[in-house]
């Protein structure tokens, strides 16, 4: 296996995508002192962020440039902020309130990954003339043998997020940078703390950048008050239990805030748009043998043509389980659990793994 992509190449010019925490913080400083050009980029993604300045968590907040700015000067390098709205609008904001009207549960994180930090910032680094965008994700990117880039788990396994990346192909790959992955959270903040940087123990920013307080129910009731209707709440059987709100306020699996008093905790089982029904069941229920999954992107391959076993997660922060994946004559593919797995949700993302190493991923379509 060879090293990971900080390349011998003439140009050592890299973006580094600057969000005002500790370990975009750190990536940059790192990436300067091995001897790279470095400029420092804070993406403006949502007027909605700037309701995050004053609890200092969101990523894009306005405290978060400044932070980002501070650190920049402390590290000596240029800085500065460019206007992402548009493509996030398009991108991730439609697309969530979107999916939520068609009774899917979206990962926003996982779009603005795909389509503005590994999509629309790589390309305005080419324009600047670097040839390389870094991150501070906790993943690891190397080059086999053959040449083929990899992407990989982080070495720390409380923050690996390969899974929120799988979507990388190999151009992207071979132009990005993530030297944090070779370290863990508790690392990066001593790390920080030794250069003097400001942020080294700054909060994660744990929120939903453009969804104020984290409350989706309240920002869909603002955003697409037309996917919301009035309806029922029934059992597996079709009894009518209770009612909810609008289909689109619930997710898979979820137990609180029903409002229905039963002998047994009930567990939302499926989201009906169609009929307008949250179905609920028991514990049990919630857990699904298998999943169709659609727009899948391969890393390890060039595509699924035969039967493999891996292990997948369909969540991030699940735990992966054992699981055979057969491609679909439309482009599909149909994954069997070994062991069935909890709230298996429409919308949301499962990713396949060989050992540490990302093999590929969809988007979840349906349970089974």
């Amino acid at each position: 296996m060879m090293g990971g992509n900080n390349l011998l190449v003439e140009n050592k010019t890299v973006v580094v995508g600057m969000s005002g925490g500790v370990d975009s913080s750190l990536t940059a400083a790192l990436l300067k002192e091995r001897g790279y050009d470095v400029i420092g980029v804070t993406m403006r993604l949502a007027d909605e962020s700037r309701d995050f300045a004053e609890n200092n968590r969101g990523c894009c907040s306005l405290s978060a440039v400044d932070d980002a700015r501070r650190v920049c000067e402390i590290i000596g390098i240029p800085h500065y902020v460019m206007d992402f709205k548009a493509l996030f609008r398009e991108r991730v904001i439609d697309h969530f309130l979107a999916e939520y009207a068609h009774g899917r549960t979206p990962n926003p994180c996982i779009d603005c990954n795909r389509y503005v930090k590994f999509g629309g910032l790589l390309s305005r680094a080419f324009e600047l003339g670097a040839n390389f965008v870094a991150t501070g994700h906790y993943a690891r990117i190397e080059q086999n043998e053959n040449g083929r880039w990899l992407l990989k788990k982080g070495v720390d396994t409380q923050k690996d997020q390969a899974y929120a990346l799988y979507h990388l192909d190999q151009h992207s790959l071979a132009h990005f940078l993530m030297p944090l992955g070779e370290y863990r959270k508790t690392e990066t903040r001593r790390m920080a703390e030794e250069r003097g940087l400001p942020v080294a123990h700054k909060p994660d920013s744990q929120e939903i950048c453009f969804v104020p307080n984290d409350d989706y129910k309240a920002y869909l009731s603002e955003h697409a008050p037309a996917c919301l209707h009035p309806g029922d709440i029934v059992d597996m059987a079709g009894h009518v239990l209770g009612h909810h709100a609008g289909v689109p306020l619930y997710t898979i699996g979820q137990r609180k805030g029903l409002g229905i008093a039963a002998e047994h905790p009930l567990y939302v089982v499926r989201l009906d748009m169609e009929k307008n029904q949250v179905v609920v069941g028991g514990a049990d229920d919630v857990f699904a043998s298998g999943l169709i999954a659609s727009d899948l992107n391969w890393i390890a391959i060039d595509a699924l043509t035969a039967p493999i076993d891996v292990t997948a997660k369909v969540r991030y922060g699940k735990r992966e389980g054992a699981a055979h994946v057969e491609p679909c004559a439309d482009g599909h593919v149909r994954v069997t659990f070994r062991e069935p797995q909890r709230a298996v949700t429409p919308g949301q993302s499962v990713v396949f793994y060989d050992g540490d190493t990302v093999v590929g991923g969809g988007r979840i379509d349906e349970a089974l």
